[in-house]
């Protein structure tokens, strides 16, 4: 048997090596590499087939020789191509220069994520669960690095443990954060806090910064098994505490471009400052049609316009969206800029945005009573709230009104009201739109959709640019109204391309992983709920469970829960729905302005569509691939997440910071998330939270019951969860890690999560659930650009 497999190797080794020889008429890529190479080498696939073929790794030299590459530039080519795929995690070379396959050696290649308490993840590049990496192996990685790491087993919470074979890339280069000078020695504490190591700054590396400022180094010698990184300061970024001072560390600690190329100014400066008539000879004609926007009263962009028109049966509703395809053409420098940054930025007060303001604020805007170019969904919506058909087209258009939601609000709501009265001509138009949205939200409350209500605030700020208040934001009638008709194009843009079969990106919601599910049914078991739909349930289930304890104490607590077992979104070319909003279909249609793949999706629209709307039969020469939209998914992904942390981070700093001018002072608060080390409190009227650390609890040893979301007393029978209502001292705040510590003085009340005599002997032999971490919550700046509209 033994021989026999030892034949069956080297025959295997034979015909790669035959094949080898004759890579020019065995390489399904050799016309591509044609057009690449005055002499074309060996492509990816062919290099990774042949060496996985072969009993082990192969040096260039073996390369060379295997596929019988006999011109220097050829081989010299061939040098380059393995050493990019050994950067891109490919292959790994070992200690006699050899390469071999990653996957042949049971290695995962992909990027460090690091956590502010010491370990990280490897978030594998061909997609999988990550990677558990111990603090011992995050000794010498920062947050980002890409590596190759071996799987060694499950770490206690069943997770895959891995140790790190190889660093492949260090993608930390600088590091921004507040400079400490303590008895000579000089560090750099990173703002990030996902940066684990703090960095040594050398005396003849420091500049002319001083101690307390921020500022900017580069490293210049990467972290090791038992040595700090070493930097050099390159940019004084100012004092600590100046106005703005949170932003600017962010941008940079996120590597967030925030400035154009000359190339970008230079094309943004030679279009026309107005639509031309040449532009919009051959679009159909909606001027008159009346049109209007409606956003939030300190919106500067308007992206879309609404109207709907009653029918005998149903009615017409159209959706028009900023053309930002007419002006930003594929690999122009405008394009280029705008794939690299990926979305625009919200952070409070200031934005970066995709494009320039000359077209996202200018001709991209659907500023009321001028000309613009438009895409246009066009959709026939019957009375039961389904979309019977739509159809895509290019169009100019002139925004008859700029409405507030607010404003909006109140004309429906009070259709004879002082506001109505002023706006009499519109009134009519928008009981007609909010006639659509009713039919609209009744589908998709058939058809099972999530509704997770939060609450979400808007920062005001003083004169000093200083936190003056934050406040609740309610969203209202307008706020969905808007929310229906962008989600029905946005599915009908889906459909459409997918119909056109072409490559595209799908904003796709993955259903939740079973192991989370099996958790969730145990703990609404514990809450007297159940979750139907079995081992695969839909969102439809989540959804009657949200309206069951609609009307609970512990609301808050289940909805917790249940939104934490939900899967992240994200863009992907494959189309596997959107399992919170119930969609088979969905992608973004509604946002080019501020978002890449919105504006992928116009190009797609435009290539499968005629003047009129009528799809090509078989639409060629498109000018992306399937593999593009794999590339453009996965960084426009990371470009959203990228966007999210750092306004999460100047959020939490902003707060930070107008709370450490009240220490000392005593509030009353609700525990609103619950941990093994302590409770979370929200400060009642300030919409801040802050940490009762499990250790200042007096008088008594606590445990964390993840049954309860409680911590019990051993001894004393005192007991602290969700929903208590307590008063606390605030006794320290901490910028630099964005703490807040606060001390309890005593319990006002308890909350839904008190011990339950009735449920306590069912509930000791059920199984332990895993905590439930605690969320960060949202928080929307008041910005002078419009804030991004719920995200889904």
């Amino acid at each position: 048997m033994k021989n026999k497999k030892s034949k069956d190797n080297t025959r295997t080794a034979r015909k790669a090596a035959s094949a080898a020889a004759n890579w020019q008429t065995s390489d399904a890529e050799y016309a591509k590499e044609q057009g690449r190479y005055a002499d074309p080498i060996p492509s990816r696939n062919l290099i990774l087939d042949t060496l996985a073929a072969h009993e082990g790794p192969l040096t260039l030299d073996e390369l060379v020789g295997a596929f019988q590459l006999g011109k220097l530039t050829q081989q010299e080519a061939l040098s380059k191509r393995l050493v990019a795929m050994v950067r891109e995690g490919q292959l790994m070379q070992n200690r006699r220069g050899a390469y071999g396959p990653v996957t042949e050696m049971n290695l995962i290649a992909g990027s460090v994520q690091a956590h502010r308490d010491g370990f990280g993840f490897l978030i594998p590049d061909a997609g999988g669960k990550d990677v558990f990496l111990s603090p011992r192996q995050m000794r010498s990685l920062m947050n980002g690095d890409r590596v190759l790491v071996r799987v060694i087993g499950l770490d206690y919470k069943g997770r895959p443990e891995g140790v790190v074979a190889e660093v492949i890339e260090r993608v930390s280069r600088s590091v921004v954060g507040r400079l400490h000078i303590d008895r000579g020695v000089a560090y750099v504490i990173p703002d990030n806090p996902r940066v684990q190591q703090d960095l040594l700054i050398p005396a003849e590396e420091l500049g002319k910064a001083r101690h307390g400022q921020m500022v900017v180094a580069d490293i210049v010698a990467p972290p090791g098994n038992r040595t700090l990184p070493v930097g050099r300061i390159t940019e004084i970024l100012g004092e600590h505490l100046a106005p703005g001072m949170e932003i600017e560390a962010a941008i940079r600690a996120h590597s967030l471009p925030n400035e154009w190329p000359h190339a970008v100014e230079q094309e943004a400066a030679a279009i026309p400052d107005t639509v031309q008539p040449e532009q919009y000879a051959d679009r159909e004609d909606l001027r008159k049609l009346p049109l209007v926007t409606i956003d939030g009263a300190d919106a500067r962009d308007f992206d879309d316009a609404v109207h709907a028109r009653r029918e005998k049966k149903g009615w017409t509703l159209w959706v028009a969206i900023a053309d930002v395809s007419a002006y930003v053409k594929p690999d122009a420098p405008l394009d280029k800029e705008a794939l690299k940054r990926g979305n625009s930025v919200y952070f409070p007060q200031r934005v970066i945005p995709m494009l320039p303001e000359k077209l996202s604020n200018g001709l991209c805007s659907l500023n009321p009573d001028v000309e613009r170019l438009c895409m246009v969904c066009e959709m026939r919506v019957m009375p039961d709230g389904e979309v019977a058909k739509a159809r895509f087209f290019e169009g100019v258009m002139r925004s008859h009104a700029r409405l507030i939601y607010e404003d909006v609000a109140e004309m429906l709501d009070a259709p004879d009201g002082a506001k109505a009265r002023e706006r009499a001509a519109i009134v009519p138009h928008l009981q007609t739109l909010n006639e659509v949205f009713e039919a609209l939200f009744a589908a998709r409350g058939r058809r099972g959709a999530i509704d997770f209500e939060s609450t979400e605030t808007r920062i005001v700020f003083s004169d000093e640019r200083k936190i003056d208040r934050i406040v609740p934001v309610k969203r209202n009638r307008a706020h969905r109204l808007i929310e229906e008709c962008m989600v029905a194009a946005n599915v009908e843009a889906a459909k459409f391309v997918e119909k056109a079969k072409l490559p595209n990106l799908y904003r796709v919601h993955e259903d939740p992983d079973p192991i989370k599910i099996a958790t969730l049914r145990e703990f609404l078991a514990l809450k007297g709920l159940s979750l139907g739909g079995g081992p695969k349930p839909k969102a439809g289930d989540f959804a009657k469970v949200l309206q069951e304890a609609r009307s609970r104490p512990d609301i808050s607590l289940i909805q917790t829960v249940l939104l934490r077992t939900l899967m992240q979104a994200r863009y992907s070319p494959v189309n596997v729905g959107h399992f919170g909003l119930a969609l088979t279909h969905y992608a973004h249609f509604t946002s080019p302005i501020r978002r890449y793949p919105d504006l992928l999706l116009h190009r797609a629209l435009k290539h499968a569509t005629l003047k009129r709307g009528l799809l090509r039969r078989v639409p060629k020469g498109f000018i992306y691939t399937q593999e593009n939209m794999e590339a453009f998914g996965t960084h426009c992904s990371m470009t959203e997440r990228r966007a999210d942390e750092a306004t999460r981070e100047v959020t939490t700093w902003l707060k930070c910071e107008y709370m450490s001018h009240r220490v000392g002072e005593e509030f009353d608060g609700i525990v609103a998330s619950v941990a093994p080390f302590g409770l979370f409190v929200e400060l009642s009227g300030l919409y801040v939270d802050g940490l009762v650390h499990v250790s200042t609890l007096k008088n008594d040893y606590y445990e964390y019951d993840d049954r309860t979301h409680r911590l019990n007393g051993s001894r004393s029978g005192m007991s602290y969860g969700l929903g208590d209502r307590l008063r606390v001292k605030l006794v320290r705040v901490n910028l630099d890690e964005r703490k807040i510590d606060l001390e309890l003085l005593h319990q006002i009340s308890r909350g839904p999560t008190a011990k339950n005599p009735s449920r306590e002997g069912a509930a000791k032999n059920e199984r332990r659930s895993d905590p439930i971490q605690r969320g960060a919550r949202k928080s929307r700046s008041a910005s002078s650009s419009k804030p991004p509209r719920k995200r889904s």
